[in-house]
């Protein structure tokens, strides 16, 4: 059974810098390993996903240009490098994969419904 589990949220200034880690075991297959982030009162929302097939990085527009989703495959780990922080980034933020091996386009990598495994979570707070 695979396990995520995040780290490296805490607090910090706006213009700030965080780097999330992900550490994953128990995975054979992963097809897509993303980043999600729940605001109070808001839909958990997807930020950043690395496709394992091709390396490609998708970025949602909200982050795009401040937030990079790397990977080391040799540790079993994703990252999140978080620039330019804004206090409208805080929220809990999520490592999700999706292990299924069945056809999913682009165009859905930001939907949750399309994970199979989630983290507890990691609080990123960003003040004014």
């Amino acid at each position: 059974q695979g396990q995520l589990v995040e780290s490296g949220g805490g607090s910090v200034q706006a213009g700030g810098s965080l780097r999330l880690s992900c550490a994953a075991s128990g995975f054979t297959y992963v097809r897509l390993m993303g980043w999600f982030r729940q605001a109070p009162g808001k839909e958990r929302e997807g930020v950043a996903v690395i496709s394992t097939r091709t390396g490609i990085t998708y970025y949602s527009d909200s982050v795009k240009g401040r937030f990079a989703i790397s990977r080391d495959t040799a540790e079993n780990t994703v990252y999140l490098q978080m620039s330019s922080l804004r206090p409208e980034d805080t929220a809990m933020y999520y490592c999700a994969f999706r292990t299924r091996n069945t056809l999913v386009t682009a165009a859905f990598y930001f939907q949750r419904h399309e994970y199979d495994y989630w983290g507890q979570g990691t609080q990123v707070t960003v003040s004014s």
